[in-house]
């Protein structure tokens, strides 16, 4: 009887066991910001999109091909030319996803890594045909302008493929060496080109000061000789009588000031 028990209960947690495996497998999860393809074995790629959550299928028969919805970035490294055939390195920013109800289409005509297949020729097609309308000058001069071109274009372009670009950004922009060279000597140049400006206009400035300076000496000379004229030598002996007051002020206020009196022939150090 124990046996017979024993026996049951093996065989309905082996049916328990199989059941729980068939259910498990007839399970699929799909995470936030996710999608689902549904691929059959008999009637190929379906057209649904499933969304987030648990969901059913059918063992063996199906199954489920997860793509990320969310928007993810991606670097792409390009070399062209300018319109004055400079060569131009550049590296632009995506920020990619696709389009939800187009992931069966994505699914069956690129496949899974549609990004590595896709995004990097059609970023080296635009950013070829768009630099090429700008010389190298402008590109640095215009770069929003350029970046909004490269945008517009791509974002076109990548909506064919049912992609979606989110944010578009020129993230570097390098010239080639003789270009670089060139921006250099050019920059020197017009450096030594306002420095010798700055000395002409000095120049120019300490002319008209010297003028000026002239000018104002002349007409002291002037107004002294038309003084000496009106009142003769009291003029001169004005002066005089200053410049001895200020000479005697000076003397005065030093130390060891030796004076000889008129008629003596003896000097005498005063103190003070």
């Amino acid at each position: 009887m124990a046996a017979k028990v024993f026996e049951s209960i093996g065989k309905f947690g082996l049916a328990l066991a199989v059941a729980g495996g068939v259910v498990n497998s007839a399970l699929y999860n799909v995470d936030a910001g996710h999608r689902a393809v549904i691929f059959d074995r008999f009637r190929g790629v379906q057209d649904v999109v499933v969304g987030e959550g648990t969901h059913f299928l059918i063992p063996w028969v199906q199954k489920p091909i997860i793509f990320d919805c969310r928007s993810r970035p991606r670097n792409v490294p390009v070399i062209t030319g300018s319109k004055d055939l400079q060569n131009v390195n550049i590296t632009l920013r995506i920020l990619f996803r696709p389009v939800a109800s187009q992931l069966p289409r994505i699914f069956t005509s690129i496949g899974e890594d549609y990004d590595e297949r896709v995004l990097p020729s059609i970023t080296t097609e635009i950013l070829k045909s768009v630099v090429a309308r700008f010389d190298a000058g402008e590109l640095i001069t215009q770069r929003e302008l350029v970046s909004r071109q490269v945008s517009d274009d791509l974002t076109e372009r990548a909506a064919t493929f049912g992609l979606i670009l989110d944010d578009v950004s020129l993230t570097h922009l390098t010239f080639g060496k003789e270009f670089t060279e060139a921006v250099e000597a050019k920059q020197v140049a017009q450096q030594e080109a306002e420095r010798a400006r700055f000395v002409v206009e000095k120049a120019e400035q300490q002319k008209k000061a010297a003028i000026i300076s002239a000018e104002g000496d002349s007409k002291a000379a002037e107004l002294i000789a038309d003084s000496l004229a009106t009142a003769g030598d009291g003029l001169i002996e004005l002066r005089k009588l200053e410049a001895a007051e200020d000479i005697a002020y000076q003397l005065s206020r030093s130390r060891n000031i030796t004076y000889l009196p008129a008629g003596q022939s003896v000097l005498l150090q005063l103190p003070q």
